[in-house]
């Protein structure tokens, strides 16, 4: 049994992480068994699931979207927000209820919480119905530890700065759009963010590698891939290898695969290289992703975010004129300690400035075992929630302004899968990366086809095929 320890998780060297295999392991042991898997968090955790799931496969379950259904379960948890902890902790309520009647009923639970002490100590005492406990760093053991499992409790997490896995079996959700880790961890410990000690150390792969794994996905048909990094734009910093994001996503522009996306970017990495190969690529999407987290110099302080207010005001603006008719979206914590109304309504200039396209909002909750855990929390809730709805308010305006933009124009769309907005209807995605709802077959699925916008919402657009053709 391995708990994790915060204070092991934070410490970094300057060793290159070591680049293993991943094991693969087939059994026939759950054959005509099937599993349910529950995802918490951001795009690194899905993409975790989707390795959770080609593990799964390999041992010959299958997977069901009834949760009575299952044989096994596998919870792949969220720390970075506290309403992902209580949910996480609330639906292992009803699972309890389950095991009673199922004995046989295996449970697991993994990802970024259970990296946090606290969480791994309440999973050991609280919670002895829940079979295997494993963490971001050994998803790969997942199958050796099901082929293993007895009736004691094994909790497997472990505090360390990480292995490379390569030649993954991914089980991908699409056969259209697929996520490629270039990096794991992140070593920007900025004040609030428990990543740094869930994820471990930033280490990036090799180039080779991440290029080998896309040309396979655009010789399997795949229209578009995401970039995946908790810091994309750091990537290559910790290699020494002579090459860094501007030049990879270079070289992955030249594979010619449709569509390319990255997330998320830090701004405090953010080059004029990566900027012009964005311009010079036409299939790289014009669209970023540039957290703000606050618009407050002081607050950006405290936050160990590495950058000023108007230091991040000149990257959008560069942003914007050196490739027109980006998209840009971002994130934003309200309410972190110490933040007075004067900081807020920083924020509130710079998103009337950049107007944003969209972004993810927040109330911040502290991390147990972060820096800014140990800071007051001297906001009551009514503020902060006063302040995030007005936020909102702004945010929801400018995203319907960018939105009506496209009224009547003629875009290209990737279509994804059916619209839940109507039986006759599919969605998909602009190149910039807008939610587009359209009259269509579902013959279109999978196809970047011509498609005029006709209603703009907040949050999504309607639109009509004018061209039935496959535009690649």
């Amino acid at each position: 049994m391995n708990l994790p320890d915060l204070q092991e998780a934070k410490k970094r060297s300057n060793a290159k992480p070591t680049i293993k295999d991943a094991l693969n392991l087939k059994s026939s042991k759950f054959k005509g068994q099937k599993f349910f898997l529950k995802t918490y968090g951001c795009q690194m955790n899905v993409h975790d699931s989707e390795e959770i799931k080609g593990i799964l496969n390999n041992l010959n379950l299958t997977e069901t979207l009834n949760l009575n259904e299952a044989d096994v379960i596998v919870l792949n948890t969220c720390a970075i927000r506290e309403n992902a902890h209580d949910k996480v902790f609330g639906f292992l309520g009803r699972i309890k209820h389950l095991k009673r009647e199922k004995p046989n009923l295996i449970v697991c639970v993994g990802g970024c919480m259970p990296q946090q002490t606290s969480v791994a100590k309440l999973l050991q005492e609280k919670y002895p119905f829940v079979n295997i406990v494993f963490g971001t760093h050994n998803i790969n053991k997942l199958g050796e530890m099901l082929l293993n499992v007895n009736e004691k409790q094994n909790i497997e997490v472990y505090s360390i700065e990480g292995d490379v896995y390569e030649n993954i079996d991914y089980k991908r959700d699409s056969k259209y759009s697929a996520w490629v880790n270039i990096m794991y961890g992140c070593d920007k410990f900025c004040t609030y963010c428990i990543v740094p000690y869930t994820r471990g150390k930033q280490r990036s792969r090799l180039m080779a590698d991440i290029l080998k794994e896309i040309t396979n996905l655009k010789l399997d048909g795949y229209k578009e891939i995401t970039l995946l990094g908790q810091n994309v734009n750091a990537y290559g910093k910790d290699l020494s290898e002579g090459y860094d994001f501007a030049n990879l996503l270079e070289e992955v522009a030249k594979i010619g695969i449709p569509r390319i996306r990255f997330v998320t970017s830090h701004p405090w990495d953010f080059t004029p290289e990566m900027l012009n190969v964005i311009a010079k690529y036409p299939n790289i999407m014009p669209y970023i992703h540039l957290p703000l987290q606050s618009g407050s110099t002081k607050i950006l302080r405290l936050m160990g975010r590495r950058y000023t207010k108007e230091e991040y005001l000149d990257l959008y603006n560069r942003i914007k004129e050196t490739i027109p008719g980006c998209s840009i979206t971002t994130d934003i914590i309200v309410g972190f300690p110490n933040e007075t109304e004067e900081d807020f309504n920083e924020t509130l200039d710079v998103v009337k400035k950049c107007v944003f396209d969209g972004a993810y909002t927040f109330i911040y909750s502290p991390r147990e075992g972060t820096p800014a855990a140990l800071i007051k929390d001297n906001i009551p809730l009514e503020i902060k929630e006063k302040r995030l709805q007005t936020l909102n308010n702004i945010i929801n305006e400018h995203s319907l302004k960018h939105n009506e933009e496209y009224l009547n124009k003629i875009v290209k769309v990737l279509i994804t899968g059916p619209s839940e907005k109507g039986e006759n209807k599919v969605c998909g995605y602009t190149e910039t990366m807008k939610l587009v709802n359209v009259i269509a077959p579902n013959s279109t699925i999978g196809e970047i086809v011509n498609v005029k916008i006709t209603e703009a919402k907040s949050f999504s657009l309607d639109g009509e095929i004018v061209i039935f053709e496959n535009i690649c």
